[in-house]
C-alpha cells in the first residue's frame, strides 16, 4: 500500500492544482492584482503545509503534508523526488528488458541477448540456490592457494579486476595537471563499512554498535561458506580493517585536488611501499605497459599499508580477501547469502526493512553492468528529441546568467574575472545521451550464469578504463548513463552533463510554465555549472588543468566566504548527536547556494524583457523556489542520514533547501522574510559567491 501511495505521487508531484490564496497574503501584497488566469503553475499545493510559514521553514512549508503522510517504503533507506523518478525510469527499463528476455529471435551477442539473458540469470533464484557457493569455487581456491605475502600483489590485482576489492584501488583518469593525457591513479580502499569514521569514531555508541554487528555479519558470511573458525577469523578481519581505517585519509582531505595529486615514478612507488609486489600488481591489473609514472592520491596511506602487510599474518589476509569476495558476490548467490548481505548492508547500514523485490534488483544490476546498452534503448523510447533542445536553451540562459554575474561581482578583481570568463566560455554542455555509444561487443553474457555475467562485466569495465592509456583524452565519453537520475560537472573535461532520466517528469515537467522548471531542473543546471567555481572546481582552469588562476587577494576573499558557509552548515543536525561536516559538504553547498541564485537570474533572461506572470496566486519567483524545494523533496531513515553525514559531500534534503535559501536575497523579497523569522539571516551573515 505504501508503494501504491508513493506511485500516486508521481501523478501529483507537479500536478499543478495550485489555487489563488495558496501563499500567505503577507508574502506579496501585489499578488492578486497581478494575477494571470489560464496558465498552469505546476506547484504541488496538495503537498504543502500551510500551517507552517514559508518564512520559518520553507522546506516543510512547501511539502510538509507530503513529509507527514508518505512513509519511506520498507525496502528503501530514503524516499523523495529523485527516488520517485528513478522508480518510474526503472519501470520503463523493466518493460524493455523483459521484452528482450522474452524475444525468442534474439541473436547471440546482440544487445537484446545481453539484456535478456543477464536479467533471466538474475531472477532464476531457484537455479542460484541449487548452485550454492559453487560459482565462486575457482576464486576461493585462488585465495586458499596463496603461500606467502609476496603473492598478495597478484591476488589483489585479480580481485580488483572482478570488483571484489582490496586495500588498494587502481584506475585510469585524466592527469589533473596535463588534462590531455590519461594516467594511472592509485588510491586507498579496502574497508567493508562506508568509511573510516565507522571504525575510529570515538564516543559514538551508534557506530560502536554497527561495528559489533559488522563483526557478527562477517562471522555469518564465513560460516555460510563453511568456515569452522568463523568467529575468530571475523575478529581478525575487523582488526585488520581497523588498522587500514586508521591509516586512511579523511573524506575532507580526499576532496583536496592539490593534496591528492602526487605524481611518482615506479621506482618512487616501490620505495614508498617496498614490501608489496608492485611489478605483479601493475602487470596483472593491465597497466604495466604504460605506467612509467602514477598518481598516488594518499601516499601516507601506502606507507602505513606497507607496515600493516608486514605486521599482519598471512592467514588473516587470506580471510580478509575471502570475506570481501563473498561480500561482493553475495547478492548473486543462493538465498542465505542474499539475506545475510541485505541484513547488514541494507538493514544495519541503511535502515531498510526488507530487500527490494528480486525483479527490481535484477533490473538495477542489468542497468549498472550494461549501462549504455540499456541507455540506447531507453532514450529511443523515453526521451523526446525536442526536450534536448529545450534543456539546452535553459542551460544557455544559465551560462548567460553566470557571464553577467561575474562582471558585477564586487569582491572579484578584473584580472580574476577575465580568467573566470575564459573558463565559463569553455564549458561544454551535454544533454540527454552520448553522441557515440560504448561498444559492448567484447562482453559475453551467458544464460544461467549470473556470477559469471557479473564477473565478466566488471572485468569488462576495468579493461575499458585500462584501454584509455596511451590514447588522447576522449571528450565525448559520458561518466553517467542516460537512464541515471542525476547530473554532474567534470573539472578535468570542464563540462556539465544532464542525463535524459534527470529530465523526466516530475523533476522536469514539459507541460508546466517555465518558472517551476527553472526551479526544479534549473537548480541542477545552476548547481552543476557552479561546480566549475566551487572550492574544488575553482582550482582548475578552462582546459581542465589543476592551476591557480586567482589573484592572492581574490582567493582569500573566496576562502573567507567558504569559511562562513562551513560554519553555517556545521550547525545543522539531521539526527540528534550528528551535525553536518561543513568542510566535507562545502563544494555541494556552494553549488546549491549559487544554483538557487542563478535559477532566478536565468529565468529573468528567458523572459527576454517580458514581465513575469503571476499564476494561481504565485509570483514567478515564488514558483521558482517551490520548484526547487519540490525537486529536493526527500526523507531518510536515521541510519541512512548518519551514513550521509559521515561520507556524502551532499547535505540532506532539508538543508539543501533551507540552507541555500537563507542566503538568497531573492527569497527574502519573494516571501517578505524579516528579522524574527526563522529563515532570516542578517545581511552580513548571508553567503553569496556568484
Amino acid at each position: 500500500m505504501k508503494r501504491t501511495l508513493c506511485s500516486t505521487l508521481i501523478v501529483g508531484l507537479f500536478a499543478g492544482f495550485a489555487h489563488a490564496g495558496a501563499v500567505d497574503a503577507t508574502a506579496n501584497p501585489s499578488v492578486a492584482a497581478a494575477a494571470v488566469v489560464g496558465e498552469r503553475a505546476g506547484v504541488d499545493v496538495d503537498s504543502m503545509d500551510k500551517a507552517i510559514r514559508a518564512q520559518d521553514d520553507f522546506f516543510r512549508y512547501s511539502q510538509g503534508t507530503w513529509l507527514k503522510d508518505v512513509d519511506i517504503p520498507s525496502d528503501r533507506s530514503s524516499w523523495g523526488a529523485f527516488n520517485i523518478v528513478q522508480e518510474s525510469v526503472e519501470k520503463q527499463i523493466r518493460t524493455l528488458i523483459e521484452q528482450a528476455a522474452a524475444d525468442k529471435t534474439k541473436k547471440t551477442g546482440s544487445d537484446a541477448q545481453k539484456m535478456g539473458d543477464f536479467y533471466s540469470s538474475y531472477i532464476d533464484q531457484q537455479h542460484r540456490d541449487a548452485l550454492g557457493l559453487s560459482p565462486l569455487k575457482g576464486e576461493l581456491a585462488r585465495i586458499a592457494g596463496v603461500k606467502d605475502k609476496h603473492a598478495i600483489g597478484t591476488l589483489a590485482a585479480h580481485l580488483t579486476k572482478i570488483g571484489a576489492g582490496g586495500p588498494l584501488g587502481i584506475g585510469v583518469g585524466q592527469d589533473a595537471k596535463e588534462s590531455t593525457r590519461y594516467i594511472v591513479q592509485i588510491s586507498q580502499s579496502g574497508l567493508g563499512m562506508p568509511n573510516r569514521d565507522y571504525y575510529i569514531a570515538a564516543n559514538d555508541a551508534r557506530l560502536a554498535d554497527i561495528r559489533a554487528k559488522y563483526q557478527v555479519h562477517i562471522q555469518n558470511m564465513l560460516a555460510l561458506a563453511g568456515h569452522a573458525n568463523a568467529a575468530a577469523e571475523a575478529a581478525q578481519i575487523v582488526a585488520l580493517e581497523m588498522d587500514i581505517a586508521k591509516a586512511q585519509w579523511s573524506a575532507v582531505d580526499n576532496r583536496d585536488p592539490v593534496k591528492t595529486y602526487n605524481k611518482l615514478t615506479i621506482a618512487q612507488l616501490k620505495a614508498l611501499m617496498p614490501h608489496f609486489d608492485w611489478a605483479s600488481f601493475l602487470k596483472d591489473t593491465g597497466v604495466a605497459h604504460e605506467a612509467n609514472e602514477v598518481i598516488v592520491r594518499q601516499p601516507g596511506y601506502l606507507a602505513e599499508l606497507d607496515k600493516i602487510i608486514q605486521n599482519t599474518p598471512l592467514e588473516a589476509w587470506k580471510s580478509y580477501f575471502e570475506y570481501h569476495l563473498l561480500s561482493a558476490y553475495a547478492p548473486y548467490l543462493s538465498q542465505p547469502f542474499v539475506d545475510e548481505s541485505f541484513a547488514f548492508r541494507g538493514g544495519v547500514l541503511s535502515g531498510a526493512k526488507v530487500n527490494r523485490p528480486l525483479e527490481e534488483r535484477a533490473i538495477a544490476e542489468v542497468n549498472r553492468d550494461l549501462g549504455e546498452v540499456v541507455g540506447k534503448v531507453y532514450v529511443q523510447h523515453h526521451f523526446p528529441a525536442e526536450r534536448k533542445a529545450q534543456v539546452k536553451e535553459m542551460v544557455n540562459n544559465f551560462l548567460a546568467a553566470f557571464k553577467e554575474r561575474i562582471e558585477t561581482l564586487d569582491w572579484m578583481s578584473p584580472e580574476t574575472k577575465k580568467q573566470a570568463q575564459l573558463k565559463l566560455a569553455k564549458i561544454n554542455v551535454k544533454v540527454g545521451y552520448p553522441d557515440k555509444w560504448r561498444d559492448y561487443s567484447a562482453l559475453k553474457v551467458v544464460p544461467g550464469d549470473l556470477v559469471g555475467n557479473v564477473m565478466r562485466s566488471r572485468e569488462f569495465a576495468h579493461q575499458y578504463g585500462i584501454n584509455k592509456l596511451g590514447k588522447p583524452v576522449d571528450r565525448n565519453v559520458w561518466s553517467m548513463t542516460p537512464q541515471t537520475v542525476n547530473a554532474y560537472y567534470s573539472s578535468g573535461l570542464n563540462e556539465v552533463v544532464f542525463p535524459a532520466a534527470r529530465l523526466q517528469y516530475p523533476l522536469y515537467d514539459p507541460n508546466a510554465e517555465p518558472a517551476i522548471n527553472y526551479g526544479a531542473v534549473g537548480i541542477s543546471i545552476g548547481h552543476e555549472i557552479s561546480h566549475a567555481f566551487d572550492d574544488k572546481g575553482s582550482q582548475f582552469d578552462g582546459d581542465g588543468n589543476l592551476r591557480n588562476w586567482w589573484t592572492k587577494e581574490d582567493g582569500e576573499k573566496f576562502a573567507a566566504r567558504g569559511k562562513m558557509l562551513v560554519q553555517q552548515y556545521g550547525a545543522y543536525s539531521p539526527v540528534p548527536g550528528y551535525t553536518l561536516n561543513g568542510e566535507l559538504t562545502l563544494g555541494e553547498n556552494i553549488a546549491d547556494n549559487a544554483g538557487a541564485i542563478m535559477a532566478s537570474r536565468a529565468y529573468k533572461i528567458s523572459l527576454k524583457g517580458k514581465p513575469a506572470p503571476v499564476i494561481d496566486g504565485f509570483t514567478a519567483e515564488q514558483r521558482i523556489f517551490m520548484g526547487l524545494a519540490q525537486a529536493r523533496r526527500g526523507k531518510a531513515r536515521d541510519a541512512a542520514l548518519i551514513a550521509q553525514v559521515k561520507s556524502d559531500p551532499h547535505s540532506p534534503s532539508e538543508f539543501r533547501v533551507n540552507g541555500s535559501l537563507r542566503n538568497h536575497p531573492g527569497f527574502y523579497e519573494a516571501f517578505d522574510v524579516k528579522p524574527g523569522d526563522k529563515m532570516y539571516l542578517p545581511p552580513e551573515e548571508r553567503v553569496i559567491f556568484w
